[in-house]
């Protein structure tokens, strides 16, 4: 990581300024820097990426004669369906059939007669007028209503009048083709853990930044990282690979997984303003800024972070 220089550390408080909205720019540029104290901590990631596959039935409309399955065809079991794993470590869900799988049935709904009575109408093929609301007469003219003859009802508009409409779960065709779909979910499962760095500095943060990769295994199977200098990263490699192996490994396959180390630099800024001193955190190789008491703030409101 690039040494941290007065002049990176000043460019990255005038950034941090400006995107505030009640923080003045005159202290960032006024200020004397008096010491820069270069830190950092220490970031372990474990990703495993994991298939999982679940089976459901499904149907819709039998329009093809001869598609359902021959008698004595059994189902592939899910695991047994081939299919084309994606990219490594992106998630992502897919939908297929099981080959072998579909049956036809009459439709539920409509008992296999390609139509279901009228909602509106309820079979009648004819609804109140709404005009005379029934009534038969206009009543502010005093005559028959025109729009339903003096009859008070007319032709149902969403069946045309015929009382039924077309089956909307086999849409006419009176049979459902039942298979089962399979749904496959490719996961990326993350455990992440910083390092403790005992600084006046909101750990949280740290997540929101990148480092500087200095370690990285990738396999079908990794193994705990053994006697780092920075013994809360042994412990956390353990700890992840534990969690990952009894959760991940009953529910679905375990595909890849790959651990890696972060070093992130934290640089401790020290300066004076107006004959006071002050300082704020430079984190993060975006040089991140969080300053806790900047002299030059009016009371809006905002966030300091």
């Amino acid at each position: 990581v690039p040494p941290m220089t007065e002049a990176v550390a000043r460019q990255a408080l005038l950034r941090f300024v400006a995107s505030r909205c009640c923080y003045g720019s005159r202290a960032a540029g006024e200020l004397a820097i008096r010491q820069l104290r270069q830190l950092g901590t220490y970031r372990y990631r474990l990703e495993t990426f994991s298939e999982s596959r679940l089976s459901e039935w499904a149907f819709e409309p039998f329009t093809k004669p001869g598609a359902a399955r021959p008698p004595g065809d059994a189902p592939l079991d899910p695991w047994d369906v081939e299919v084309r794993t994606p990219q490594l470590f992106q998630g992502q869900t897919w939908r297929c059939r099981v080959p072998h799988s579909a049956l036809v049935r009459d439709c539920h709904r409509c008992h296999g007669h390609g139509r279901s009575r009228c909602g509106v109408c309820h079979g009648a093929g004819r609804t109140r007028c709404v005009t005379c609301k029934g009534s038969r007469w206009r009543l502010k003219q005093q005559k028959r209503c025109q729009l339903c003859s003096g009859t008070g009802r007319k032709r149902c508009n969403t069946c045309s009048g015929r009382g039924s409409k077309t089956c909307a779960t086999c849409q006419g065709e009176k049979k459902l083709q039942h298979f089962k779909q399979l749904v496959i979910t490719w996961k990326n499962n993350v455990f992440e853990f910083v390092s403790e760095h005992h600084l006046n500095f909101p750990g949280e943060l740290l997540s929101k930044v990148s480092g500087e990769n200095i370690f990285k295994d990738e396999n079908v199977v990794v193994y705990p990282i053994i006697d780092f200098p920075e013994p809360e990263i042994s412990l956390a490699s353990q700890r992840a690979i534990a969690e990952h192996s009894a959760v991940f490994a009953m529910s679905s396959r375990i595909l890849q997984q790959r651990q890696t180390i972060e070093l992130i630099p934290i640089t401790e800024v020290h300066y004076q303003y107006s004959g006071k001193p002050y300082l704020y955190y430079i984190y993060g190789l975006e040089n991140k800024v969080y300053a806790l008491d900047y002299p030059e703030r009016c009371c809006c409101g905002c966030t300091i972070v």
